[in-house]
């Protein structure tokens, strides 16, 4: 299609917010759909407006949301109020801007604007990140036309909402995609070791809190060829770095990387949450990990997407009720004491990893838009429905 013709068409609506695990996807198939000439409007909540640099090209617009959970009797109805203001927000900016598709992240910013689109009857697609159907994404599921997923069909859903679903994977980054595939060396016997541990903004306490005490117990021919760069809340990042000062570790802390795409690439091993983005860049940069899964993560979603790297030997997964420094030491020691299996796990993670998500989800859009049969491919080895479901759902 070309420029003038693509130019004409209206905005793809792209309804996101909250956290980095619903914005990141979001924001690398706004960079493939700008890249198509296609213009993007980002409907988000104020917990999204820092993330709004990170969509150049796009247009931004805000609207009210809330969520219900953890709310008393009062704190729901003001959430309801909230919510109900929020559609009104979100319909007047459909109205304005007449797209033919709106796309949903997941996540409670998503939730009006989603809601808006099925009663101004505009063509609805959702991208479920996680292995497990989110609680938003599952309210509204018999109202979409497709679901996108980054693994595969969902458990504890009905067989009418797994028709709809399409594999896309996961997109990513550019800086990600970037280093896709990079080539990967243990260390050498007497070379430094790169280990990289981070958490995000919920899950970085824990590892704060033991990281520094396990490192201390690691025989001491490995404790001085280590270099650690790890993730901390702001309001931890001094004592962290008093304590591996303590214990003479060369380490970097912060509380925040703009550069962790190239930060992974380096690692031998890394130490994570295993939030859906985090899990699909590590397997598309194919480097060896340790999930420890966030247990508060809603319906433990987390440990299911570990799994997936973890039963193919790209991953190892530790719950973080069986997380201690002595058993955490161990495990480290073992890695680094010139085995293969940091190498074997990075090339399986690499076999794991989807590079093109971005443009495979792009397709999907563009073919709901213009109610066509779905390009993308389907497998019935790794768990999709059939391309005829899927088309019975974007025709529907």
């Amino acid at each position: 299609m070309n420029a003038n013709v693509q130019n004409r068409l209206p905005p793809i609506i792209i309804a996101a917010g909250g956290t980095g695990g619903h914005l990141f996807p979001a924001q690398a198939l706004a960079t493939e759909m700008i890249r198509r000439g296609r213009r993007l409007v980002l409907i988000t909540d104020n917990r999204g407006e820092g993330f709004a640099k990170s969509f150049p090209g796009a247009d931004v617009a805000h609207i009210r949301a809330a969520t219900f959970a953890g709310a008393g009797i009062v704190g729901r109805l003001r959430a309801g109020i909230k919510i109900m203001l929020g559609i009104y927000d979100a319909f007047r900016i459909l109205r304005a801007e007449k797209p033919r598709v709106v796309i949903g992240f997941g996540g409670y910013p998503s939730f009006p604007t989603m809601v808006a689109a099925m009663l101004a009857g505009i063509r609805r697609c959702v991208h479920e990140q996680n292995a497990i159907l989110g609680r938003v994404n599952r309210v509204i599921a018999t109202r979409i036309n497709v679901i996108a997923s980054t693994f595969g069909k969902f458990d504890g859903v009905s067989a009418s909402i797994n028709e709809k679903v399409v594999i896309t994977g996961n997109p990513l980054r550019d800086p990600i995609t970037a280093r896709a595939g990079s080539s990967f060396s243990g260390p050498s016997p007497q070379g430094e070791i790169q280990l990289l541990v981070f958490g995000g903004s919920q899950g970085a306490r824990i590892f704060s809190d033991m990281m520094p005490e396990t490192i201390e117990r690691l025989p001491q021919e490995i404790k001085t060829r280590l270099r650690v760069v790890q993730q901390s809340r702001p309001e931890d990042e001094a004592r962290v770095v008093q304590a591996y000062k303590d214990a003479g570790v060369n380490a970097e802390v912060s509380s925040f990387f703009d550069d962790m795409a190239e930060r992974i690439a380096r690692a031998h091993l890394i130490i994570c949450r295993s939030g859906a983005s985090t899990v699909c860049e590590i397997a598309a940069i194919g480097r060896p990990a340790i999930f420890v899964p966030l247990p508060t993560a809603m319906d433990d979603h987390q440990t299911v997407n570990a799994a997936y790297l973890a039963a193919s030997g790209a991953a190892w997964t530790i719950p973080q009720s069986q997380l201690s420094a002595p058993a955490l030491a161990d495990k480290l020691a073992g890695l680094f004491a010139g085995s293969d299996d940091l190498a074997n796990a990075a090339q399986k993670a690499r076999a794991f990893g989807r590079v093109g998500a971005a443009a495979v989800l792009a397709d999907v859009l563009e073919d709901v838009e213009a109610r066509r049969p779905l390009r993308v491919s389907s497998s019935e080895e790794n768990g999709s429905s059939s391309v005829n479901d899927f088309n019975r759902a974007v025709n529907s």
